[in-house]
């Protein structure tokens, strides 16, 4: 699917949690997504579209309640939107190839990149390596 795909086709692809997330833009309950916990080796892929996004070895803890990762698998992967949403300036991180909406990035990351890419569990499936 790309993103001119009208709602029907998405709410028929997608669950209406990842609906909510990946094309509206919410947030999921932090501590509930399934990848949070997730030490397995492997790729994170867009749920959406199947693009691979994050690889494993770049997942740590932030404590934050959502999947944190220091970089992306590729360059060209992700793209960037500013997002003044609730009066806070922050970048919105989305999928480059169907556009859904993955979470944000930030600028606090622990490790040499300095980044915090903040993601939604639901907005990504795993392929195990």
């Amino acid at each position: 699917m790309t993103n001119e795909n009208n709602e029907s086709e998405w709410k028929k692809k997608l669950n209406n949690e990842q609906f909510n997330v990946c094309r509206l833009g919410n947030t999921e309950q932090p501590f509930t997504g399934k990848w949070l916990a997730n030490n397995e080796k492997g790729i994170y892929v867009c749920v959406a579209c199947g693009q691979e996004l994050f690889h494993s070895e770049n997942k740590f803890d932030s404590g934050t309640g959502w999947p944190s990762f220091s970089d992306v698998l590729k360059q060209g992967m992700i793209e960037t939107k500013d997002d003044n949403s609730y009066g806070v300036h922050r970048t919105e991180v989305v999928c480059s190839k169907c556009k859904s909406h993955l979470g944000h990035v930030f600028d606090d990351g622990p490790t040499e990149t300095g980044k915090r890419y903040c993601v939604n569990s639901v907005s990504l499936d795993f392929k195990k390596k």
